[in-house]
């Protein structure tokens, strides 16, 4: 005999309640008293009833569906924004669609926005860390409401990012104070925001305090790069000590720094960005600027649940500030 599928009205004879108490508690309607909800609930988990989202969002005209638009990636940083929005859609009772694509430009965005909304997402997260994706979320077209994740301020649309001008100027600034002449810096893909912010703050660190401003050497976030670009550091006698915008880059850095023989911290002090969490078992352990990538997903998307209910708020820009992790990969200049 095939097994039927419980309905509401199931539920509503075992709770000894009307069919509209049922779809009251379902839809978190107020001015249900706690033991009817409690025995909706109770009958619910008993019969293990699932509610039909397709005829639900007939009647109550919202689909409980948000979109996230990002980019076919498996860095560390994405990929943990991408948790962070799915846990807190959870927690605020809204289903997640992500759509991931190989290229941010204009035309790929829009036309990923659109498909959403064609699946009737109440609204969207746009995951924006490239300088493309910051100019497709400016000339967006949409009917639904729009957040930006790392997209800096460089757009009207709502936004949530890192203070990454801040994270490395502290980064500079702290190896400036242990005495270090300056600090050489190993900069991400130039067509990053991240990768400009914390450039910026290097520059603005070591301009401060009137520090020589070397050559920046550039890699891909990965670490091959850091690595390629440790042995070119290597060769110079007057490094002492790096910033590196990604702690990937640092692990590729550190390995190249081991391999020819120049100590870490006692000759050269490393420090990273994003603090992943591979940072506190590299030799040595990485000091490191910590930002949270989950925190970055959850505000954008209780910034996005926010705009559907219409709550009022005093700005459409969140920032959240990185914290300084001090490990062992770090020490005082030493005269030569």
């Amino acid at each position: 005999m095939e097994h039927r599928q419980p309905v509401m009205a199931d539920v509503a004879k075992l709770a000894g309640v009307s069919h509209q108490t049922v779809s009251r508690v379902l839809n978190g309607a107020p001015h249900v008293r706690p033991d009817t909800r409690d025995r909706v609930l109770a009958a619910i988990r008993e019969l293990d009833y699932r509610p039909n989202s397709a005829a639900r969002a007939l009647v109550t005209r919202r689909s409980q569906t948000l979109g996230v638009v990002s980019f076919d990636s498996t860095l560390y940083g994405p990929a943990s924004m991408l948790e962070g929005i799915e846990g807190a859609a959870r927690s605020a009772g809204y289903f997640v669609t992500v759509t991931s694509l190989r290229s941010l430009d204009g035309r790929s965005v829009q036309e990923a926005v659109d498909r959403l909304r064609d699946q009737g997402v109440e609204g969207v997260v746009v995951i924006a860390p490239q300088t493309s994706a910051v100019s497709a979320v400016a000339r967006l077209s949409s009917s639904v409401p729009l957040v930006a994740v790392g997209s800096g301020d460089q757009t009207q649309v709502p936004m949530v990012s890192v203070g990454n001008r801040a994270g490395a100027e502290a980064a500079t600034g702290y190896l400036l104070d242990l005495g270090h002449p300056t600090v050489h810096h190993l900069a991400g893909p130039a067509n990053w925001l991240e990768s400009q912010d914390r450039e910026d703050g290097w520059r603005r660190a070591l301009g401060s305090a009137g520090a020589p401003v070397p050559e920046v050497e550039r890699g891909d976030w990965s670490a091959r790069s850091g690595y390629q670009a440790g042995l070119r550091m290597a060769e110079l006698p007057d490094v002492t000590a790096v910033f590196c915008a990604n702690d990937h880059m640092a692990l590729g850095l550190l390995r190249a720094l081991h391999e020819v023989g120049r100590s870490v911290p006692e000759e050269i002090s490393v420090v990273g960005f994003d603090d992943i969490p591979e940072a506190a078992y590299f030799s040595p352990p990485l000091t490191t600027v910590r930002q949270d990538f989950g925190e970055l997903g959850r505000r954008a998307l209780e910034l996005l649940v926010e705009e559907l209910e219409g709550v009022a708020h005093a700005a459409s820009h969140v920032q959240i500030s990185p914290e300084m992790v001090l490990r062992r990969s770090v020490g005082p200049a030493v005269r030569r």
